[in-house]
């Protein structure tokens, strides 16, 4: 088995109880395939790259998968899918009822396409980095050769308008 992080974020409605509660609902759907599930704390998050957008819930999940890569994608496409998101309808980094990126899978460095692990702009968001950290706070960077600290480039970003909500 694998420890994999993934981020997930929402920023459904009008204000944040709907996407708090697709958050978690969609975290306990994940409880049923990774085993040992951790979640970190939901961090209220301003949209970073399209920015006329209500803000973002954001969080992470640490847990154990057995499958391979390309099987958690088409899991997590499922389970957004399940909660509204349409890929076909929507702009790039608009709005979405949830996302969730698969931000590691145990040490593996991948690029096939539509899979690339770690995630491509994690180095970028502070939101994605924040949550990661309060589950994995030694966490580096794979296949850098370096063993380049997470914890290094997330201190290195801007704010970016993030606040911790908790749980």
């Amino acid at each position: 088995m694998k420890e994999i992080v993934l981020g997930l974020g929402s920023n459904l409605g009008d204000d944040h109880r709907d996407s708090r509660r697709i958050i978690l609902d969609a975290v306990h759907i994940l409880s049923e395939f990774l085993a040992e599930l951790r979640m970190a704390s939901l961090y209220e998050t301003d949209p970073l790259y399209v920015t006329d957008q209500n803000r973002f819930i954001n969080t992470a999940v640490k847990g154990l998968y057995s499958g391979t890569p390309g099987e958690l994608l088409s899991c997590t496409q499922k389970i957004e899918a399940r909660f509204g998101r349409d890929r076909s309808k929507e702009r790039r980094w608009g709005e979405r009822s949830l996302d969730i990126d698969i931000l590691l899978f145990g040490d593996l460095v991948l690029n096939e396409g539509d899979l690339q692990i770690p995630h491509p702009r994690l180095r970028e968001r502070r939101f994605a980095l924040a949550p990661l950290l309060e589950l994995l706070p030694g966490a580096i960077e794979p296949g850098t050769g370096t063993g380049l600290s997470y914890r290094d480039i997330c201190d290195a970003l801007p704010e970016q308008g993030m606040g911790i909500m908790g749980l």
